[in-house]
C-alpha cells in the first residue's frame, strides 16, 4: 500500500470538497431528536450535546441529536451494506482501513486542535494518540490481510463426504467510544478498525464529552471509505443518549463495543440480553502492582517515581493505570511516592463532570482508609494526585478500596509477609492488567505473584508498569468479569477482530460454493488448515 501517493490524492480530494456543504452522513448525524445525554455527558439544549472547553469551561457549540427516523435510515443501510462488506476480499478492507489513516493523517491539525478545545490532553500528547490510531488502523489492515482470523478449515470425512468450516462477519457492530481515549477508542479506533477490517459494517455513537470532534472524526472516516470506494453503509455515526439506546435495541445490530466506565458497560449489557447479542464491554477495575522483597530492596526509589508517573498519566484517566501497589513494610516506598506528588501541579480532567467524580471516589475512599480527603474543591475540571495507605485487612470483598476511581489517585499497601500479600490478590477484583516487579536474579516471590495474578487479570507486566497498550499481534486487552464484559475478548491487538466473526461449517459442497479462503488455488492467500495439517501460504 503506497500510502504517500494514498495521502496525495486525499488532500485534493480534500481542496475539492473544503467549500462543499456536509454529505448526507453530516446531515444524518446533526439532526434534532427528543433526549438528553443526562449524566453521561454536558446537557444543551434539548436534543443537544454541549461542547466545552476543557480548560475554561466556555461552550464551543452545540451538536444536535440524530433523530429517531435518521437513525431508522442508517440502520438500514447497515444492514444492506453487510452482505456487501462479507463478501469482500480482506485486501480491499485493508485499502479503505489504510485510507481511512491516510485522511486523518491529512487532517491531523485541525483534529488535535478541536480534541485539545474538547478534551485539554494537550497537542503533543492528542498528536501521539492520532498518530497512534493511524499506526492501528495500518496494523489491522494487515491483519485481515494475513487472513488466520478466518479460521479456515477443511478435509475428507468417510465415505467422501467434505467438510468446510470458516468465520464470516457477524453483521453490523454499534461502537460506543471512551471520553479519555478521543481517537484510539472513539469514532475511529480499535473497535471501528477490527470491526471493519473483519467486515462488519460500523454505526458509531459519538461521545457527549467531545462532540464536535465526534463529528468531524465521522465526517472524515466517511468520506475516507466514499474515496475507497466502500458502499453506503459501511460507516456511519448518531448522535445522543437516546440514539446509543435505539443502537443497543436495534435488530440490525448484532455486537456492542463498549468502553469506558463499569456502571455504562453493564448498563449495555443489561439491555442487550434481551435480545441476546454480544457486548464488548471494556470497563476496567482497580489494576494491581505487587513489589517482592528483592525488588523494593535494590529499587525502591526507582519504583516510587515510576508508580507516580504511571498513576498520574494523563491525569489518571487510563484504564490501565496502577491503582494499588503492594510493597514490603519498611521499603520507603509510601513515602517516596508522596514526595513524587508534591511536585506534581494540579491538572484539568477531561469534563467538570468526571472531575466531580474523582473528588466524590476520593472522599469515599479517605472513608474507607480512615484519613481526612484533602480533596481539590471547586467545580473545575482542575484536580490534584493523590495516594492513600491502606491496611491488607482492608482489602475486603464489597470494600470501596477494591473499586475503580477514575483520576489521579491510587493506593498502597505495605505488608509484613509474602503470603499475606498474596492472600489479599486473591480477594482483589478482577482487572485489565497487572505489574510484577522483581529482584535482579531469580525472584521466587515474583514467580509466585504471577502465578497468582494471571487467573485474575489479562496481562501482567514484569518490571514494567501496565500503562498503555501496545498494538500487537500478542496484546491482550482484556479480563475476567468486571474488568470486561466477555473475558475471552480482546479490544487491541491480532485478536481483537475475532470478536466480531463467527464460525459457519458447510458440508458436501462444491468447490464454487466454497469461500476464497477455501478454494482450490487459495485466492485470498490465507492460512489455512486442509485435512488437519497447516498449510503454508503460497507466494504471491
Amino acid at each position: 500500500m503506497d500510502t504517500q501517493k494514498l495521502e496525495t490524492q486525499l488532500r485534493e480530494r480534500t481542496r475539492q470538497v473544503s467549500d462543499e456543504s456536509p454529505g448526507p452522513r453530516s446531515t444524518v448525524a446533526t439532526e434534532g431528536s427528543e433526549g438528553t445525554e443526562g449524566t453521561e455527558g454536558t446537557e444543551g439544549t434539548e436534543g443537544t450535546d454541549t461542547s466545552m472547553d476543557a480548560a475554561t469551561g466556555e461552550r464551543r457549540g452545540e451538536v444536535a441529536h440524530t433523530t429517531p427516523h435518521a437513525i431508522d435510515v442508517i440502520l438500514r443501510s447497515a444492514h444492506a451494506a453487510a452482505v456487501l462488506l462479507a463478501a469482500t476480499s480482506p485486501k480491499t478492507r485493508a485499502i479503505w482501513l489504510n485510507t481511512i489513516g491516510a485522511c486523518l493523517t491529512i487532517n491531523r491539525e485541525e483534529l488535535v486542535h478541536i480534541a485539545g478545545e474538547e478534551t485539554g490532553l494537550g497537542a503533543d500528547r492528542l498528536r501521539s494518540e492520532l498518530a497512534k490510531a493511524v499506526t492501528s488502523l495500518r496494523f489491522y489492515a494487515d491483519v485481515a490481510l494475513e487472513g488466520s482470523y478466518l479460521g479456515a478449515s477443511s478435509e475428507t470425512l468417510a465415505q467422501d463426504s467434505t467438510l468446510a468450516r470458516w468465520n464470516i462477519p457477524i453483521g453490523p457492530v454499534a461502537v460506543f467510544g471512551a471520553s479519555n481515549f478521543p481517537f484510539g477508542f472513539g469514532m475511529i479506533g480499535h473497535d471501528v478498525a477490527s470491526a471493519l477490517g473483519a467486515g462488519c459494517p460500523v454505526v458509531a455513537k459519538a461521545h457527549p464529552a467531545h462532540p464536535r470532534l465526534s463529528v468531524r472524526l465521522g465526517e472524515l472516516v466517511g468520506e475516507a471509505l466514499v474515496e475507497a470506494g466502500a458502499p453506503d453503509g459501511a460507516y456511519s455515526w448518531v448522535v445522543g443518549f437516546d440514539a446509543g439506546l435505539r443502537l443497543i435495541d436495534a435488530p440490525e445490530v448484532q455486537a456492542v463495543a463498549f468502553t469506558g466506565s463499569q456502571a455504562g458497560g453493564m448498563a449495555i449489557r443489561r439491555r442487550a440480553e434481551a435480545r441476546g447479542i454480544p457486548v464488548y464491554a471494556e470497563m476496567g477495575t482497580v489494576n494491581p502492582v505487587f513489589v517482592t522483597p528483592a525488588a523494593a530492596r535494590d529499587h525502591a526509589e526507582e519504583i516510587a517515581a515510576g508508580f507516580a508517573a504511571s498513576f498520574t498519566l494523563g491525569v489518571g484517566q487510563f484504564c490501565t493505570k496502577p491503582g494499588l501497589l503492594f510493597t514490603p513494610a519498611g521499603s520507603g516506598i509510601l513515602h517516596a511516592v508522596r514526595r513524587e506528588l508534591a511536585l506534581l501541579p494540579t491538572a484539568p480532567m477531561l469534563t467538570t463532570a468526571i472531575a466531580a467524580g474523582y473528588r466524590s471516589g476520593i472522599d469515599q475512599l479517605a472513608a474507607a482508609a480512615r484519613t481526612t480527603s484533602e480533596s481539590t474543591p471547586g467545580e473545575t475540571p482542575t484536580v490534584a494526585p493523590r495516594v492513600f495507605s491502606v491496611l491488607l485487612d482492608d482489602l475486603q470483598p464489597g470494600s470501596r478500596l477494591l473499586e475503580e476511581c477514575f483520576g489521579p489517585v491510587a493506593l498502597v499497601c505495605e505488608y509484613d509477609t509474602v503470603d499475606r500479600a498474596l492472600d489479599a490478590i486473591s480477594r482483589l477484583q478482577p482487572a485489565l492488567a497487572a505489574s510484577v516487579f522483581t529482584g535482579e536474579a531469580t525472584d521466587a516471590d515474583g514467580d509466585a505473584a504471577v502465578r497468582r495474578l494471571l487467573p485474575r487479570v489479562g496481562r501482567v507486566a514484569l518490571n514494567a508498569w501496565p500503562t498503555g497498550v501496545a498494538t500487537s499481534w500478542s496484546q491482550q486487552h482484556g479480563g475476567p468479569w468486571p474488568a470486561t464484559s466477555r473475558p475471552e475478548a480482546t479490544s487491541v491487538g491480532a485478536g481483537a477482530l475475532g470478536r466480531f466473526v463467527r464460525p459457519v461449517a458447510l458440508q458436501n459442497a462444491p468447490s464454487d460454493l466454497l469461500p476464497p479462503a477455501l478454494q482450490p488455488g487459495n485466492p485470498w492467500q490465507v492460512p489455512r488448515r486442509i485435512d488437519g495439517l497447516l498449510m503454508p501460504v503460497p507466494l504471491p
